[in-house]
């Protein structure tokens, strides 16, 4: 039995461990916050212009950690506010010094001669109403990309002179993988 005035042996111990354990929690948060301030970010996609890869409301992982821009990646990037408020989400078709040509009427894309296979497009590509078109075959300038997305009959992407080619330096990261709907959780398909 304890007298007044006097703590159990058990009640000395307990304060280290919730000082380590305070200070574990408060390393974690901060170790997280790092990662996903210079590492990592965590953007929502707003649209239906990559579906059926991409759908409105997913919450993606990016990084642009190490990162050079290569023909298929998914990216995220800025553009004028006066074409888009927030940052556009779209699929790499080809990088500097390759030449893109679409044929509306058989609904391909090729790249350096060859058609691309595009198993992730949503349907067969129609001739667009976009604002601006650009007309085709053409070269993308080195250091910068051509995108489209993935929903080509529902996507302002570098088919229009609004968007255009995308400067590498602008590409805010690659998706990673995607994080929200939980039921879709891990790497692009």
């Amino acid at each position: 039995m304890v007298s007044d005035g006097q703590a159990s042996e058990g009640e000395y111990r307990i304060l280290p461990e919730l000082f380590e354990w305070a200070e574990a929690i408060v390393f974690s948060l901060a170790a997280v916050v790092l990662l996903f301030t210079f590492v990592f970010r965590i953007v929502g996609v707003d649209g239906q212009s990559m579906e059926n890869t991409l759908f409105n409301g997913d919450r993606l992982v990016i990084s642009r950690m190490s990162y050079t821009p290569k023909q298929g990646d998914v990216i995220v990037f800025p553009v004028s506010p006066s074409v888009e408020t927030k940052p556009l989400i779209k699929r790499i078709i080809a990088v500097g010094g390759q030449t893109v040509n679409i044929d509306y009427k058989k609904g391909t894309v090729t790249v350096d001669g060859k058609v691309l296979s595009e198993p992730y497009i949503k349907e067969v590509m129609l001739s667009p109403v976009l604002p601006d078109p650009i007309n085709f075959p053409l070269t993308v300038p080195k250091g910068k990309v051509f995108v489209m997305g993935d929903n080509r009959n529902n996507s302002l992407d570098g088919r229009s002179g609004e968007i255009g080619f995308v400067d590498t330096r602008d590409i805010l990261g690659r998706v990673l993988f995607r994080i929200f709907p939980l039921n879709e959780i891990g790497a692009l398909k």
